[in-house]
C-alpha cells in the first residue's frame, strides 16, 4: 500500500520539462523572447518621423542657427575718423544700462558721492578701469567702441558728478593742434 501512494505522489510533482534539452530550450527562451518583445515595442513606438505639434527644432534652419559660429570678425575702416562718437552718445548706448539705475554696484551717472573718490584718481585711472573692467563691469563695459570714445564716455560721467576733466581730443586734431600752438 504504500507503494500505491509513493507513485501516486511522484507523478503529482512532475513538471513540463522532462530532459535537460527541454531545461536549455525554457532558460534561452526566458531571456530571448522578452529581449525581442522590449525591441519589437521600442521600434512600433519610435516608427516613423513623427515631430511635435508646432515644433522645428530639428528642421534645416533651425539647426543652421544653433551651429552657426558665436562670433564673427568686422572689418572696419580706420580713417573714418569723422564717425566718433560724443561720451554722451556712448553713455547712452553702453553704460546708461547700469549708470543710470546704479546696477550691480555701478556708481549713478550725476551722484557726487560716489564719484568722488573716483574723480580724485584722475582720468587715466578711470578710463583704465572702462577699459579694462573692474569689479562685475566688462571691458568696455561690454560695448565696441575706441579708446577714445570710450574716453569721451568717462569724462562724460565723471564731470556730470562735478568733476573738471578735459576731454580728449581726437588723434588727427591733436596733431594740428600742437603746431599751431608752437606758431
Amino acid at each position: 500500500m504504500s507503494d500505491a501512494q509513493h507513485t501516486e505522489h511522484e507523478e503529482n510533482h512532475e513538471g513540463p520539462i522532462k530532459t535537460p534539452k527541454q531545461l536549455i530550450g525554457a532558460v534561452v527562451a526566458s531571456f530571448v523572447v522578452p529581449v525581442v518583445v522590449i525591441i519589437m515595442l521600442a521600434n512600433f513606438v519610435n516608427f516613423g518621423g513623427k515631430a511635435g505639434a508646432g515644433s522645428d527644432g530639428m528642421g534645416e534652419e533651425a539647426v543652421a542657427r544653433r551651429i552657426q559660429p558665436i562670433g564673427s570678425i568686422q572689418v572696419k575702416d580706420a580713417s573714418d575718423v569723422g564717425a566718433l562718437k560724443t561720451g554722451e552718445q556712448v553713455y547712452q548706448a553702453q553704460c546708461s544700462a547700469c549708470h543710470a539705475t546704479g546696477a550691480a554696484g555701478a556708481p549713478k551717472l550725476g551722484d557726487e558721492a560716489a564719484w568722488g573718490p573716483r574723480v580724485k584718481t584722475g582720468y587715466e585711472a578711470l578710463l583704465t578701469s572702462a577699459l579694462k573692467g573692474k569689479g562685475s563691469m566688462g571691458a568696455q563695459g561690454g560695448g565696441d567702441f575706441s579708446e577714445l570714445e570710450i574716453g569721451r564716455a568717462v569724462v562724460f560721467m565723471a564731470n556730470k558728478a562735478g568733476g573738471k576733466l578735459d576731454e580728449p581730443k581726437a588723434p588727427a586734431a591733436a596733431a594740428s593742434a600742437a603746431p599751431a600752438a608752437s606758431k
